[in-house]
């Protein structure tokens, strides 16, 4: 068992409801990755069935990367989670992952996971329910950008 993949998972919100043997446990199936900034992670129009999550550094979520009409959509910080819905349907990517400055995340592929099923349900039912949460997070940041937006608007009479 490697110390640091276990280390970097029990500080991780994926581990929140996990036990130190539990831990261990899923700490075994999980992967280091190191990215230089600008290097992309995953690519758009891809899937993936790999939950990333970040240990240090930033990832950029870019439509278009590598183009001259890229776009930033959105960034994803220290301790957040990314690809969790490739992860959980294996959809294809609407955006690229890109790493904004050297950055270290660990991954844990649905395959590797769906292994625990018959012997560990704990683990794996504990690992979706962190993943359901961060999904949580996400659509609510994403209804409160969506209602001070519209608020915007109306105050200012339609026009922005």
């Amino acid at each position: 068992m490697n110390d640091a993949r276990f280390e970097v998972l029990s500080q991780s919100k994926l581990a929140a409801e996990l036990s130190p043997e539990q831990c261990k446990i899923l700490a075994s199936l999980i992967e280091m990755h190191d990215y230089k900034e600008g290097e992309i992670m995953v690519h758009e129009r891809t899937s993936d069935e790999n939950l990333q999550v970040i240990v240090h550094g930033s990832l950029g979520v870019i439509k278009y990367a590598g183009t001259p009409e890229q776009v930033l959509l959105n960034t994803i910080s220290a301790g957040n989670f990314a690809g969790e819905l490739g992860f959980m349907d294996n959809t294809e990517r609407y955006a690229s992952l890109v790493a904004l400055m050297p950055t270290q995340t660990f991954s844990l592929s649905r395959s590797k996971l769906e292994t625990l099923l018959d012997n560990e349900p704990h683990i794996v039912y504990n690992v979706m329910r962190a993943i359901v949460r961060a999904a949580h997070q996400v659509q609510y940041r994403l209804s409160m950008e969506r209602s001070e937006l519209t608020n915007y608007i109306y105050k200012q009479q339609g026009r922005y």
